[in-house]
């Protein structure tokens, strides 16, 4: 109890508007004790408290990674298709006002998708961080 790490941020890599996660690399450095006492350390990454997020390690490369956000894009797309389909259904009152419609809302749903960023990866204060020792640590 009491008892911190400190790290370092190695890589940062933004999300992308079409393609590309966020990913962030950590090195965790040193863990201090309660009572002052300072040592230096060299672990990697074995998981994350995702809270959600999607957020996980890539085992491969230490490396935190945000998942796909492919489902929202999609789910966004389909919104604004249906908004578009009711709204020209609903002005002319006929299937293929509806379907115009329809056809104009994917599009600005296609739109809105591709020029929007995907989520960033965050680790918030107190984030639980899991991590592996390749070797001893010793704490005399």
């Amino acid at each position: 109890m009491g008892s911190y790490v400190q790290a370092a941020v190695s890589r940062a890599q933004r999300s992308g508007r079409v393609s590309g996660r966020a990913e962030l690399a950590i090195r965790i450095e040193t863990l201090t004790f309660p009572d002052g006492k300072e040592i230096r350390i060299n672990p990697h990454l074995s998981s994350v408290d995702s809270a959600g997020s999607g957020q996980k390690v890539d085992a491969s490369e230490g490396d935190i990674k945000q998942a796909s956000g492919h489902d929202v894009d999609a789910a966004r797309m389909a919104t604004t298709a249906g908004t578009g389909a009711a709204i020209g259904g609903l002005a002319e009152r006929s299937w293929s006002a509806a379907g115009i419609g329809g056809a104009a809302g994917a599009g600005v749903g296609l739109a809105v998708v591709l020029l929007t960023r995907g989520k960033e990866v965050e680790l918030r204060q107190g984030t639980t961080v899991d991590v592996v020792f390749d070797r001893a640590v010793p704490l005399e």
